[in-house]
C-alpha cells in the first residue's frame, strides 16, 4: 500500500498514533511487549525502572490512540500491541537511527 492510496481519515488515524509512539518511554514500552508478549502494568514499571502511575500514564495513551489494546483477566489488565506490525515500525527506526 502506498500513502496516495490512503483516506484522510486513515492518514488522521496514522499521524496519531506515530505521534502517541514518539516519545523515549512509550518506545520502551512498545520494545517490552514486542513478540506478542501481554504485560501489566506493574510488570512495566518494574522492567522499566519507572513509577507506576507514570507506567499507567503512558500506557493510556498508548491506548487511547489505538496502539495498544488491553485485557482483563481477575485483578489484572494485560497490555498488548494492537497490531503486530507496529514492532515494524520500531525496528526501522531503529535501523535508521544507526546509519550515518
Amino acid at each position: 500500500m502506498r500513502f496516495s492510496d490512503l483516506t484522510p481519515e486513515q492518514l488522521e488515524t496514522a499521524a496519531n498514533m506515530l505521534k502517541a509512539i514518539a516519545h523515549p518511554l512509550r518506545i520502551s514500552i512498545l520494545n517490552c511487549l514486542e513478540d506478542g508478549k501481554k504485560l501489566t502494568v506493574t510488570e512495566i514499571h518494574e522492567l522499566l525502572k519507572i513509577e507506576q502511575a507514570t507506567a499507567s500514564h503512558h500506557l493510556g495513551i498508548l491506548k487511547d490512540k489505538g496502539v495498544l489494546s488491553s485485557k482483563r483477566d481477575g485483578k489484572n489488565t494485560y497490555y498488548f500491541l494492537k497490531h503486530v506490525n507496529l514492532s515494524n515500525i520500531i525496528e526501522c527506526v531503529s535501523k535508521c537511527s544507526n546509519s550515518n
